[in-house]
């Protein structure tokens, strides 16, 4: 059901990434492979960890930040969370963001009513402060998808209502509101405001940067090829250095239909196939049967920002990113005042990317400094990754056994694709290479990797960790194999990427890596936990967002669809450094049928979005599988989630 209403059922669908560019791992000796390593070694003065294998484990005290005995995996309809510790409900489906909205009608709701309440299937979020004390904030999140079937009852998917439909439009998109923080706990309550504002599906946005205007983006609507209305399937995100939010818009191929007549192979290669699409939005706007409107498509796949202080700015869509299935884009700015761009491509066999502006952060908080800020990423350059394994190919036999060197790992380069209006793609314009990206990193034989989502940059070491979701395809007829960045087939449970740029420099265009997390069953011999005890850790499955603490902890959301036993998904906590690197530990679980989404870790509150509860086969709004967060016989709402330690009169630190 998750799958369907998501991604379209990407994971039943042929893999579009049909190039045939090989593994670069594979074109080496050990001899070369190991000389080029060392090359990017030795110039390289920040490298990646040791391991903690010799190390002991019993008898340390953990890591502050991380100071809680871990939760049990379980089947709870509940969000479980550690001893010690309270929960409080944030926000959810429908509740209402603006004066006079009225409360949430499951039975009765309409889409006037949708466009100013809280929208379904929270993913990302991030929160902004407005004091120092951190007690009023703004929170800003996205709204992946729709799920009808639990939307309404009685939904026929073969014949909805152009109300159903309409709700939908309004239900996508990114709500912002304000939030206040009880002083003595770490409850959150959203509050009115005149930040407020909810981003939908009939939402201006403006196209910026180098296609920008590009006829193959002009529609009958939008014969500038400058204004896009909408954006849908926005998953993950990032806040930039200057306030402002970006969103990337993933598994945008499912809403539009009749992309078989047309026979255009650059449609395939992003999954946009067949008739009909399943929510059958084409029967009530043109723009979403291409048959019609055969540049829409073009106009979605984008990284886009947001600047939540201003809520009557025109939020944008950046070409210089490139268009793919973005999970996210994060931000990091580098030693001379450029900003890169590191994102995900999520599906099996994509690739890694990154953009390097022109322009230099200009510091301060005015108007004038965020609009500045604003157009950084409209001018640089984009690249994609290539990895080099440094074992013989021999060793990666595609079982998860760890090379005779004891890890997994070696180094890599950025290739590059487009700068402005420069195209480095031979037989591809620049424009044709910001549309068609997916294309372009297969010419330039890029790393096809095991679906890259979440890529966050570590706050204090630079250090780069991208979560690689899994891939079951891998190793299957006709598709690539083992490689060592990849280094399990049929891989159901992931991987967490580390990543060392030269001399710890965001410019540079090579680097270091290595696998800090092979996921799954920590008794089974293909699992891999930074080198830590594995009898020590909690098990886990499809790692989806990574964020940090204030301490450097690496924390980690999963969307496991219950890989692992049919167990619920959760957040995890785990140290980077030190004798306990590698000590996974299990924060809390989400309900039944749901995903962990969106994790915010301050210093004494966490947060996560609670996305689709309840959604397991053979359930629906008539026949509904959770309950959770108002118990009872109500319908699962999609909810944000806040938790902090118990405390007296002052509140705790998370750990």
């Amino acid at each position: 059901m998750t799958c369907e209403y998501r991604c379209g059922d990407a994971c039943f669908h042929e893999v579009p990434n049909t190039s045939g560019n090989p593994y670069f791992g594979d074109l080496f000796t050990r001899r070369a492979a190991l000389k080029a390593g060392a090359v990017v070694a030795a110039a390289a003065t920040v490298g990646l960890p040791a391991t903690a294998a010799a190390q002991e484990a019993s008898g340390h005290r953990p890591p502050k930040g991380l100071n809680f005995k871990p939760v049990q995996p379980n089947t709870q309809d509940a969000v479980v969370v550690p001893e010690g510790y309270e929960q409080g409900i944030v926000i959810r489906w429908g509740d209402p963001l603006f004066p006079g909205v009225p409360q949430f009608d499951f039975d009765n709701q309409t889409a006037a009513k949708q466009a100013e309440q809280f929208g379904f299937n929270c993913d990302f979020a991030a929160m902004l402060p407005l004091d120092h004390l951190g007690l009023t904030n703004l929170m800003v999140t996205n709204h992946e998808y729709t799920s009808e079937p639990f939307m309404f009852k009685g939904y026929s998917s073969a014949n909805p209502t152009r109300e159903q439909v309409e709700i939908a439009w309004a239900a996508h998109g990114l709500s912002v509101f304000m939030v206040k923080r009880t002083p003595h706990s770490g409850q959150l309550k959203p509050a009115f405001s005149k930040y407020n504002r909810r981003i939908t599906l009939h939402t201006e946005f403006e196209v910026r940067g180098p296609a920008a205007g590009s006829a193959l983006l002009k529609t009958s609507v939008d014969p500038t090829g400058t204004k896009v209305f909408g954006t849908m399937n926005n998953c993950s995100g990032g806040v930039t250095p200057w306030g402002t939010i970006l969103s990337g818009e993933e598994n945008f191929n499912q809403y539009f239909a009749n992309a078989g007549p047309l026979n255009d192979p650059r449609l395939a290669r992003y999954g946009i196939t067949g008739t009909a699409t399943g929510r059958k939005w084409e029967r009530f706007d043109k723009r979403f049967d291409l048959a019609q409107e055969p540049n829409e498509a073009n106009r979605f796949g984008w990284v886009i920002e947001l600047d939540p202080n201003d809520p009557d700015s025109t939020p944008v869509k950046h070409t210089h990113l490139g268009r793919f299935k973005h999970e996210t884009a994060n931000v990091r700015i580098a030693r001379d005042g450029r900003v890169v761009a590191y994102s995900g491509d999520d599906e099996r066999f994509e690739y890694i990317y990154k953009f390097i502006s022109n322009g230099k952060v200009r510091k301060g908080d005015s108007r004038s400094a965020r609009r500045h800020n604003m157009t950084l990423l409209d001018d640089g350059t984009l690249y994609v990754a290539k990895f080099t394994g440094d074992s013989p190919p021999a060793e990666i036999d595609g079982t998860g056994k760890l090379p005779s060197d004891g890890q997994f790992d070696g180094s890599g380069e950025w290739i590059p694709l487009a700068s402005g209006k420069k195209s480095f793609v031979p037989g591809m314009t620049a424009e044709e290479v910001y549309v068609f990206t997916r294309i372009a990193a297969d010419k330039v034989g890029a790393t096809k990797m095991d679906r890259p989502e979440d890529i966050e940059c570590h706050p204090h070491t630079g250090r780069v960790y991208c979560a690689l979701s899994n891939n079951v395809e891998r190793g299957n007829a006709g598709k690539e194999g083992a490689t060592e960045p990849n280094p399990r087939l049929q891989n159901r449970h992931g991987q967490v990427l580390e990543l060392a740029e030269r001399r710890d420099d965001a410019l540079s265009l090579t680097f270091r890596w290595d696998l800090f997390l092979v996921c799954g069953d920590p008794k089974s011999p293909d699992t891999y936990f930074g080198g830590y005890d594995k009898s020590q850790v909690s098990p886990i499955s499809s790692p989806d967002n990574v964020a940090f603490d204030p301490h450097g902890n690496l924390w980690i959301s999963t969307d496991s669809a219950g890989a692992l036993n049919g167990l619920n998904d959760g957040l995890y906590g785990v140290p980077l450094e030190g004798r306990e690197r590698g000590h996974l530990k299990l924060f809390l679980t989400v309900p039944k049928g749901a995903e962990t989404c969106g994790p915010i870790i301050g210093e004494r509150v966490i947060t996560v979005c609670v996305q689709h509860p309840g959604e397991v086969d053979g359930a629906s709004a008539d026949n509904p599988a959770s309950h959770w967060p108002d118990g009872g016989s109500s319908q699962p709402r999609p909810s944000v989630v806040a938790v902090w330690k118990r405390g007296h009169r002052q509140l705790d630190e998370i750990g």
